[in-house]
């Protein structure tokens, strides 16, 4: 792993530590290291402080717009995308049950987002700051010309609604089609409306979500991403 970052390490074991999920803990009680959340803490506030001062110095465009582009590089998507990248997954330590899950899937794209972020709290307290923040640019920051290139920045219902309304004059609109499962663990199906074309649905375990993963098929359906 230190070969892949670039990094050696005065302690190993605070990089190990950083793709230490608390499933593996579960299974393995006497493991000799914690799991990576207090690391993941860190990491995202050395994140998000470093993409800040980089966008920050480098464009003189408003609070708003910098806000969206900073979001667009944090966001969980893109740091499990980043992480894959690293081949990070191949380091987890995990719960034979969520080993089993698909790298694809939601659930390891969280876990894959929260290590990368552990790992940068684990490189912030081994190397400090600057160490830090060169990883950071090296890693995620290259990805804001592409970001800024294709609108990344704009989440997908904000998307389609700019797409809809040039193309069409329409502004779209949801609606859930189904609940399914007991309140503590709902999951909602949405369908995204132009008028009352039904272009797309989406699910999720909140309506926001659901509304959210139907823009996205909907941008899909409609060839506009």
């Amino acid at each position: 792993m230190e070969e892949k970052i670039g990094i050696k390490f005065k302690n190993q074991d605070i990089l190990a530590q950083s793709v230490v999920h608390r499933s593996y803990l579960n299974e393995n009680p006497g493991f000799k290291l914690a799991h990576n959340e207090r690391l993941e803490f860190l990491g995202d506030a050395v994140l998000e402080l470093v993409v800040t001062e980089y966008l920050y110095n480098n464009y003189p465009n408003p609070e708003g717009e910098l806000t969206n582009w900073r979001a667009s590089l944090v966001n969980a998507k893109m740091l499990s995308e980043t992480a894959k990248e690293l081949d990070l997954d191949k380091y987890l330590y995990l719960s034979k049950g969520e080993a089993k899950e698909s790298v694809d899937s939601k659930a390891r794209q969280y876990i894959l987002a929260n290590a990368f972020e552990a790992m940068v709290g684990a490189i912030y307290l081994d190397q400090g700051y600057t160490v830090s923040r060169d990883f950071i640019k090296r890693f995620l920051v290259v990805k804001l010309p592409y970001i800024l290139e294709h609108e990344l920045y704009l989440d997908p219902k904000s998307k389609f609604q700019e797409m809809s309304q040039d193309k069409y004059g329409v502004t779209p609109t949801y609606k859930v089609l189904e609940e399914i499962g007991p309140d503590h663990a709902k999951k909602f199906k949405v369908g995204i409306y132009l008028e009352k074309e039904l272009v797309a649905t989406g699910e999720g375990s909140s309506k926001q979500e659901a509304q959210v993963e139907a823009a996205l098929a909907g941008l899909k359906t409609k060839k506009w991403n």
